[in-house]
């Protein structure tokens, strides 16, 4: 999966976009526990995230990659032609 888009949702969620067309919520908040991401507890430094296509970062360092977005996103729209999963 390619990121084509990336939002900024309360609760440390993103909405994210893939090049494909799903677009899916990721829940950064069970990452927060971790050293790399204590900085994003705060609301200024979450809204920091660069869409780098194949990964989210920000500017203190913390990742993550389309491959874990995507293997833990909910996905809310599917216009692939495929059914999302309930």
């Amino acid at each position: 999966m390619r990121i084509a888009e990336a939002h900024l949702q309360p609760n440390h969620v993103l909405t994210i976009v893939a090049d494909d067309g799903r677009v899916g919520q990721f829940d950064v908040s069970p990452y927060l526990k971790y050293e790399a991401f204590e900085d994003l507890r705060r609301p200024g430094e979450f809204a920091k995230v660069i869409n780098a296509g194949y990964f989210v970062e920000w500017a203190c360092g913390a990742d993550l990659s389309a491959d874990t977005i995507e293997a833990r996103w909910q996905v809310v729209e599917d216009t692939t032609g495929e059914l999302a999963p309930a």
